[in-house]
């Protein structure tokens, strides 16, 4: 008997993708200028399109996918797309809609997958939680060792789905969209840096957040899969030492038990590297300085049964991925379509 085809999940944050669509969900295939820097609409999907279809995932973690409001519909948008374009994953859910107008979202191919919405923790009160409440809700934690309580939101609230495959196995999954430590809005150099901190406090204490919810996930002895954009990494900036530890390292887990602790190669090539040398998921332009910046912001965490499993981690480079760098239109498809590149996880499915 032929043993199934892996699992392959992917994180995949799609810079503006909302801008692609119009009210309607239809898409908006036209010479008009994208988010993306001198590409057109019709070019940015159409390298969208050459990438999902590379990436031939079951189920794909949308970041900033198209809005949900009175008008506009994520499940819509993205069902069209995917109809558009041919996709195995062509199914499409979401959970708490953003306040923003990027959703975390998922596709997912309904063939080899049962996924829903699944929200975790009790619904918060006004005055909010210290005990991992729902991620529509507030948390509360003391930024400032101050002991004053702070209340955390989450304006793109994680994505919690049951999963179940073909073959019966069960999975948890949290897509994540964490706060970006940027200083938009702050002028001036003393500004930037109280508004990089502050933001910095506020990721962290989403990451603790998050951390909660996963211990319990562990404490249940589930399969947990974390995936998304966390705007942070080991070493990516010069705040991380006033707090100890970077976003990431606290949701992965920061205690010697291998039990409690997630997985992710890329990070953890990161955090041994002792030369700078680390993958990258993320490629922006800094006008300032005319030149380009990368940086290792998406991540895929596993529980440790997973990791038993031995699967198989992939950053979809154009310029790091020699299978990637062998298909040209592949490579430029990625470069036209986001500020990120996707990541995919091939998990091995039990029977």
């Amino acid at each position: 008997m032929t043993a199934p085809r892996p699992l392959r999940l992917a994180t995949y944050n799609v810079e503006w993708f909302n801008n692609l669509f119009d009210d309607r969900g239809r898409l908006l295939a036209d010479d008009r200028p994208s988010a993306r820097y001198k590409i057109s609409r019709a070019e940015q999907l159409g390298a969208l399109g050459i990438v999902f279809s590379a990436l031939d995932a079951d189920l794909v973690m949308v970041i900033e996918a198209p809005d949900t409001n009175g008008r506009r519909s994520t499940v819509k948008a993205l069902e069209h797309f995917a109809r558009t374009f041919g996709l195995r994953a062509r199914k499409a859910i979401i959970g708490f809609p953003s306040e923003t107008e990027q959703e975390i979202a998922c596709l997912y191919d309904p063939d080899r997958l049962t996924v829903h919405h699944d929200p975790q923790g009790a619904a918060s009160t006004t005055h909010g939680s210290t005990d991992a409440p729902r991620f529509d809700g507030t948390f509360r934690y003391d930024l400032d060792a101050d002991m004053v309580f702070e209340s955390i939101r989450f304006s793109k609230p994680p994505l919690e789905l049951a999963v179940k495959t073909a073959e019966g196995a069960a999975l948890r999954l949290i897509g994540v969209h964490a706060k970006s430590k940027n200083p938009y809005g702050a002028v001036g150099r003393e500004a930037q840096i109280r508004l990089s901190i502050q933001n910095r406090r506020k990721q962290l204490a989403q990451c603790l957040w998050l951390r909660q919810r996963v211990e319990a996930h562990l404490a249940a002895g589930e399969s947990l899969v974390v995936m998304g954009d966390f705007n942070d990494g080991p070493g990516i900036d010069e705040f991380e030492k006033l707090f100890g530890h970077s976003g990431v390292e606290i949701v992965l887990g920061t205690t010697p038990d291998p039990a409690l602790q997630l997985t992710d190669p890329h990070a953890a090539m990161a955090l041994q590297s002792k030369v700078g040398l680390a993958p990258t998921t993320a490629r922006f332009y800094l006008a300032p300085q005319k030149r380009f910046f990368e940086a290792l912001l998406d991540f895929i965490m596993v529980s440790p049964d997973l990791t038993a499993r031995s699967p198989d981690w992939r950053i979809w480079h154009p310029f790091n991925d020699p299978r990637v760098t062998a298909v040209p239109e592949l490579s430029e498809a990625l470069l036209q379509a986001s500020d990120h590149f996707p990541v995919t996880l091939d998990l091995p499915v039990v029977i």
